[in-house]
């Protein structure tokens, strides 16, 4: 069976370091989107605690930083990329 078109761009993404980390933070911005929304399903009453929008603001802040480090090291020109090595 032929691979769609897409597989291989998405392959050439992830051949690098940094595209690989992008796609690690998406995927965990991902689940934790998936777990909240599993949350409001689940316990309505539980979303509007402080500790929920303190976790939600503390994760979101993580994330920033993560996506900007990754954003630098590109800038860098540390891209690591495998295909290189």
């Amino acid at each position: 069976m032929p691979r769609p078109p897409i597989w291989d761009h998405l392959w050439g993404y992830l051949e690098s370091d940094t595209g690989f980390y992008y796609a690690v933070g998406v995927f965990t911005l991902f689940v934790f989107v998936l777990a909240l929304v599993l949350l409001a399903l689940t316990s309505p009453s539980g979303l509007g605690t402080r500790e929920l929008v303190g976790l939600v603001v503390g994760f979101l802040l993580f994330i920033l930083v993560y996506f900007v480090s990754m954003a630098v090291h590109r800038l860098e020109g540390g891209d690591g990329s495998r295909s290189e090595r």
